[in-house]
């Protein structure tokens, strides 16, 4: 997906029409016989409109008004009682969503294949990855995306099977109902390559038992 700089005076409209308009076509096809486009588009509208009043850095723009409006979209779909999942959901959340949430949601998008839609944020979320952790993750062959730091909201957490606490219980979105599950794992940031490498392999340990669990 093209990435938008920052946005000038003359041409901001005409940008956010045609990111709204190529984000409605992409997710329109998900809900077809559950939302109207009309209505799909009016929440990746407002969505976008959101995002971009209190962006510092407008590059993951397209990606988290995705992100947000398809949350928004499962939830009202949802309410209607359709299915807008075919797979289960897991979120991993920690506290600046650098190298534990992203690791985890990683090696998970990788084992599961398409089975697990996967996320990860962070309550305090940098913007930025760990390079000992994206070093760690390619000696597996396991390539680490860009991070896309949004904040969990209710939306996320809500729509979640699984939430995977992963050092920041203490400041998760508490949302009854939830299925919450908190691992104990030291942050990466500062350690030594080796550390985080141990790190990588109980965190692969997890997620396959995670994914066992989820698929079975």
């Amino acid at each position: 997906m093209r990435a938008i700089d920052t946005p000038d005076p003359g041409g901001a409209d005409h940008l956010m029409d045609d990111v709204v308009l190529r984000l409605t076509d992409d997710l329109a096809g998900l809900h077809r016989g559950v939302l109207t486009r009309d209505e799909v588009e009016d929440v990746v509208r407002s969505s976008y409109e959101e995002l971009i009043r209190k962006a510092r850095v407008t590059a993951f723009l397209p990606v988290l008004a995705r992100h947000r409006a398809e949350d928004r979209l499962v939830d009202l779909a949802r309410q209607r009682n359709e299915s807008a999942h075919p797979v289960p959901k897991v979120v991993f959340v920690c506290r600046h969503n650098e190298g534990r949430s992203q690791l985890a949601a990683a090696l998970l998008d990788h084992h599961a294949q398409g089975r697990v839609d996967v996320r990860s944020t962070g309550t305090e979320p940098t913007g930025r990855l760990n390079p000992v952790a994206v070093q760690a993750l390619a000696e597996l062959g396991v390539p680490l995306a860009e991070p896309y730091p949004e904040p969990p909201s209710d939306a996320l957490i809500r729509q979640a099977d699984v939430v995977v606490n992963i050092g920041a219980a203490d400041a998760r979105p508490d949302v009854p109902g939830a299925r919450y599950v908190d691992w104990d794992l030291p942050d990466p940031a500062g350690r030594p390559l080796e550390e985080v490498r141990e790190l990588r392999d109980e965190l692969d340990r997890r997620i396959r038992s995670l994914l066992d669990d989820l698929t079975a």
